[in-house]
């Protein structure tokens, strides 16, 4: 077994199909049967039931790819697009969110600096550990 986050049973189907298509493309045919079980060596299980169980006991992640989130980046809100999940220990997740419109980052009337995306580490309740210097979380999602 692996300590990897397993996808969804749905998206391992998903993977064997993909497989059973590549293959038959160059001229070789697959059963579904033995595609499922080519994916679950793959992940490393000894077998497509062994797969699907540890599949089916693994919670989804919080936050995934093309996920919309909203929230506050510095004191200003925004709404956007999560482009990258990482798992960082535990208890920690960096993410990079594609604002829907470039936020300012800087306080003074004077000039602006827009800011289109951002990559930071968030706890399990979506804020980041760094602070601001009046003691915010850089982001914040709600």
């Amino acid at each position: 077994m692996t300590n990897t986050t397993l996808p969804s049973r749905d998206a391992l189907k998903s993977q064997a199909r993909r497989l059973r298509s590549t293959l038959a493309d160059q001229g070789s045919n697959m059963s579904h049967g033995a595609a499922l079980e080519t994916v679950a060596r793959q992940w490393g299980y000894r077998d497509w039931n062994t797969l699907a169980a540890a599949s089916a006991a693994t919670p989804a992640p919080r936050w995934q790819i093309g996920q919309s989130v909203q929230g506050h980046y510095l004191g200003h809100a925004f709404v956007g697009l999560i482009k990258s999940v990482s798992r960082k220990g535990h208890s920690h997740t960096q993410l990079t969110v594609v604002f829907d419109t470039p936020v300012d980052v800087v306080a003074s009337d004077k000039f602006s600096s827009l800011r289109r995306q951002v990559t930071a580490t968030l706890n399990s309740q979506g804020r980041t550990v760094e602070k601001t210097s009046d003691g915010q979380a850089h982001l914040v999602l709600s």
